[in-house]
């Protein structure tokens, strides 16, 4: 088992870089107009400047805004646990408002697009579903 997973690691080691270099070279990777975007190319391009640049390389008062917006978080949660059930159900969950900023709005408007078609067939059809 150990042995199958080096032969793997090494074959994947040499192929990736590969296979990156003839997309790289034969198509236009990045172009936002073109075939391949490159959707976190630019999100993974600013999280390596923050690193290596540290705080100072982000906007005036992000950090503040950042702070605030995570006590607001944390007071909503605290919110909706405290009080009753029938209140708290309603009560916005932060988590799933962040959801679209992790994983780009297709991902957020695939899945309302899903739920909406699932309430919609168990309201049609509430027997079978």
């Amino acid at each position: 088992m150990f042995l199958s997973q080096v032969i793997g690691m090494a074959i994947g080691c040499l192929r990736v870089p590969l296979s990156f270099f003839l997309f790289y070279k034969a198509f236009d990777v990045g172009n936002p107009f073109g075939e391949f975007k490159a959707y976190y190319a630019l999100t993974y391009r600013n999280m390596a400047i923050l690193g290596v640049q540290g705080f100072s390389a982000l906007p005036r008062h992000c950090l503040q805004l950042c702070y605030g917006f995570f006590a607001f978080a944390v007071a909503v949660n605290l919110v909706r646990d405290i009080s009753p059930h029938r209140i708290g159900k309603w009560k916005p969950l932060p988590m799933a408002m962040g959801l679209p900023f992790l994983v780009g709005a297709y991902f957020a408007i695939d899945m309302c697009l899903g739920t909406l078609i699932v309430f919609v067939w168990l309201k049609l059809h509430a027997k079978k579903g």
